[in-house]
């Protein structure tokens, strides 16, 4: 397995347990994505060479991995996306939340939401993601995340870049 995240050490192991469980695979490689500056200027969510990873398991592609973080009230929450390999959502999971209040993201229940999503789908906690009462802040934030997130893949698709 080969992980580069700029993360501390136990929030990789979150990583690599949760591509393990999701992909049911135990031999897996990480390979960072990255973009030219050119096409990271265009893009809503930046990709920076840490955060977004092509899984592949001997010459086959299992899928993507998304790691970043999301503003809450006071601190950043960590988060990661999985996609399989045509590019759409299989997996979300919110890997540390750091408030008291509107850890309730986190649940599977919410999360779901996003699963079957791809570059072309748009998320708007007004119109197609619901609500959790205390965690408006936290909501907002992972659904404007999860919308530039979307676009980004979007674009790279369109681009050939995945």
């Amino acid at each position: 397995m080969l992980l580069a995240f700029a993360a501390p050490k136990e929030v990789n192991k979150r990583v690599l347990k949760e591509v393990e469980k999701t992909f049911e695979v135990v031999d897996f490689t990480m390979q960072p994505i990255t973009i030219t500056n050119d096409l990271n200027t265009k893009l809503p969510t930046k990709i920076s060479g840490e955060n977004l990873y092509r899984i592949t398991a001997g010459d086959s592609t299992l899928g993507y991995a998304f790691f970043d973080q999301a503003p809450s009230k006071t601190a950043k929450f960590d988060y990661l996306v999985l996609f399989d390999g045509s590019v759409k959502i299989i997996n979300t999971k919110v890997l540390v939340y750091r408030e008291e209040y509107g850890g309730e993201i986190g649940s599977k229940r919410w999360l779901k939401q996003f699963l079957g999503k791809t570059g072309g789908d748009r998320v708007n906690s007004e119109t197609n993601i619901d609500a959790i009462s205390g965690a408006t802040i936290s909501v907002n934030s992972m659904t404007k995340s999860m919308d530039n997130l979307l676009q980004t893949i979007g674009i790279l698709q369109d681009k050939g870049q995945l």
